[in-house]
């Protein structure tokens, strides 16, 4: 008999109060998002263009999100494509990031993928552990121009 118990949650985020529940995670991972109400319509433009996001909810609260989308490469194929992953400050250590790249993870098993890619600031020390710790390569540099 199977006495574990589940006491969180992993789901799509959809509607404006679901989107605007994920503002105070993903606002520690980008600080240049100052405003709630223009987060909600940025993030629902991302959605109209196959952005998802999910969250990992404990006890009804939001303490990490990712969004991600499914996108083809020359270079790889069809891919599940991280843009975003944080667990909240407060919750880190706690298995919620794990839980959710884990996730990931096997929804992009579930579309016969074969690859999962992100890039990651240079900074995020823990994170890179994270994901060498789930089997994740480096395998480039990410390159911008500002203009």
């Amino acid at each position: 008999m199977d006495t574990r118990v589940v006491d969180y949650e992993i789901r799509a985020m959809l509607s404006i109060e679901e989107i605007q529940s994920c503002y105070q995670v993903l606002k520690q991972l980008r600080p240049h998002l100052t405003d709630e109400s223009s987060f909600v319509e940025q993030i629902q433009r991302q959605l109209a263009q196959g952005y998802s996001l999910a969250a990992y909810l404990k006890e009804g609260k939001v303490r990490a999100c990712v969004g991600f989308r499914f996108l083809e490469f020359l270079a790889w194929g069809r891919v599940l494509y991280i843009d975003d992953l944080v667990t909240h400050a407060e919750e880190r250590r706690d298995g919620c990031g794990t839980k959710l790249l884990a996730w990931v993870i096997e929804l992009a098993k579930s579309k016969n993928l074969t690859q999962v890619h992100l890039d990651s600031g240079p900074q995020r020390h823990e994170a890179h552990k994270l994901y060498l710790n789930h089997g994740f390569k480096i395998i480039g540099y990410h390159f911008e121009k500002v203009i």
